[in-house]
């Protein structure tokens, strides 16, 4: 059916050879290595390497690019939010509404788990991923009701067994002494952050405990205190020590910016659900990730550019992530891959990429090959990790790095460098082209 159709698109002239030859196309010959899965990858490092027959490589180029850049984006996108966020705030990916279509949205709520969320609200990704899905009501369900003889069933029955209560009665006698809930549908001090604590201390004397606030609107950090507060003063006053652990959650266009204020002014916030500025990337919406021919029949050869950023590494290559004393990486090198590999303690001479005019001498404590062979003669030859090993992987390849790299404000560059042997390679090519 493929053929066919490119049989109706392609010109008339096209010989039939061609067809027949398309038919017989597969990928037994096609080797493909790359970086594991949830590593952390600077720029000019090749992070996959696809050997194989021309065509059959080159028809390969537009799918592996879509795999990986969407994806890549969007799992260094969440990341930072997790660098943001620090360790203990749970953070719930929420972009469904917002994401590029339901493929892109599946995507980002996977990604965005890689990246280091704890949950996602899309359904569908925790049934296919099993990502753990988290989420809460929505305003329109609470201004669905207009007074409380609209709520159906009235009775919940004690967890511990006995005869069913009324529970909005119950609650509004608590409410007189003076569930995850949304607070702000009209005001958090007024009438929010007063009714749920009703409806909560009821169920607790029914033996059941809510399991959470969100707010959605305002000053986040500065309402988070206050809700705080009376959660505590409310625990204290009823002997319900819990109370004051009740976890408040966040939502309402989280931004970077957003989590860097709360840290700035102090919170008391426990979840932070984040969609917008997570499943679109406005920050960089696509990351140019680029496919490029490196050699040919055994032969290197070089893309040339006046942009030297945009000039291609010529030649098979091996990626080594060069470590120092303190198990820091302080650099990545390429080298071809019939060179020798580097020894840990050994000096290398080697040139960073944009100080090509002179010679770098560096002693690595330790030296990591960073390519894995994945893919060979047509089928997967190395186990491929589960999702929440991948997003372990990651959270290790960044706690890995130094602060100074890590730092998401003028990071210092992480220097890529090449062998003394590929750097003569690279300067004969280009004066070969001269």
């Amino acid at each position: 059916a493929d053929v066919a159709y490119l049989r109706s698109v392609l010109p008339s002239t096209t010989e039939d050879a061609f067809f027949d030859y398309l038919a017989t196309l597969d990928a037994s010959e096609v080797t493909v290595s790359a970086v594991p899965e949830g590593s952390v990858v600077f720029a000019r490092v090749p992070f996959l390497q696809v050997k194989g027959p021309l065509l059959v490589v080159q028809l390969l180029e537009t799918t592996l690019l879509c795999l990986v850049n969407y994806a890549s984006l969007v799992a260094t996108n969440a990341a930072r939010f997790r660098l943001l966020a620090g360790p203990d705030v749970k953070l719930m990916e929420m972009g469904l509404r917002r994401a590029q279509g339901p493929d892109g949205a599946l995507s980002a709520s996977k990604y965005s788990y890689i990246g280091g969320f704890d949950y996602t609200s899309n359904v569908l990704a925790g049934k296919l991923y099993g990502i753990p899905v988290c989420g809460t009501i929505a305003h329109s369900f609470i201004m669905s009701f207009t007074s409380l003889e609209e709520v159906q069933p009235r009775e919940l029955p004690p967890l511990a067994g006995g005869e069913p209560v009324d529970l909005p009665a119950l609650a509004e006698l608590w409410l007189g002494r003076n569930f995850q809930g949304l607070l702000d549908t009209y005001c958090v001090r007024r009438s929010g952050l007063p009714n749920f604590c009703a409806v909560a201390l009821a169920l607790h004397q029914l033996g059941y405990r809510a399991i959470g606030v969100r707010l959605d609107s305002g000053d986040l950090a500065k309402q988070s205190k206050e809700v705080r507060r009376i959660l505590r003063a409310c625990g204290d006053r009823f002997q319900v020590p819990w109370f004051e652990t009740i976890p408040i959650a966040v939502s309402n266009d989280i931004s970077e910016q957003s989590l860097e204020e709360f840290s700035r002014e102090g919170s008391e916030i426990d979840m932070i659900g984040i969609g917008t500025n997570l499943v679109t990337c406005p920050l960089q919406p696509s990351l140019g990730c680029v496919y490029k021919l490196v050699e040919v029949n055994g032969s290197p050869c070089l893309k040339l550019t006046e942009d030297e950023e945009k000039m291609t590494i010529p030649g098979t290559k091996t990626v080594y992530r060069l470590y120092d004393a303190a198990g820091c990486p302080f650099m990545d090198l390429m080298a071809l891959d019939k060179e020798p590999s580097p020894s840990a303690g050994q000096e290398l001479a080697v040139r960073v990429l944009g100080q090509l005019g002179e010679a770098t001498k560096v002693v690595p404590t330790t030296v990591e090959p960073l390519h894995r062979t994945y893919f060979r003669d047509g089928q997967v030859c190395e186990p491929l990790p589960s999702l929440p090993e991948v997003r372990s992987h990651v959270q290790v390849s960044l706690s890995l790095l130094s602060p100074a790299h890590r730092r998401l404000h003028e990071p210092q560059p992480y220097p890529v460098a090449v062998t003394e042997r590929l750097h003569r390679l690279l300067a004969e090519l280009r004066q070969a082209s001269h």
